[in-house]
């Protein structure tokens, strides 16, 4: 598997939680070269004040045990 499919499948286990409070991630793009994934907060999530909270604490730790590869997560 891809580090990139590992990525999406990351996100799908955390879209249910995100869609139960209005809103989803968006996979934009994974440089591989820099380690480096850009997401796409959308619907509630897109103006959550703790919307990087999340990313940060949430999801990039996530992908990270995830896929050692990656080095950090931004939001696009």
């Amino acid at each position: 598997m891809s580090a990139r499919e590992k990525i999406e499948e990351v996100l799908g286990a955390i879209r249910p939680a995100l869609r139960a409070d209005g809103g989803d991630v968006e996979l934009v793009d994974y440089d591989q070269e820099q380690g480096i994934v850009q997401l796409r907060l959308m619907g509630a999530c897109g103006s959550c004040p703790i919307s990087m909270l999340t990313l940060k604490q949430g999801i990039e730790r996530r992908i990270m045990m995830a896929v050692p590869e990656v080095k950090g997560v931004l939001a696009s």
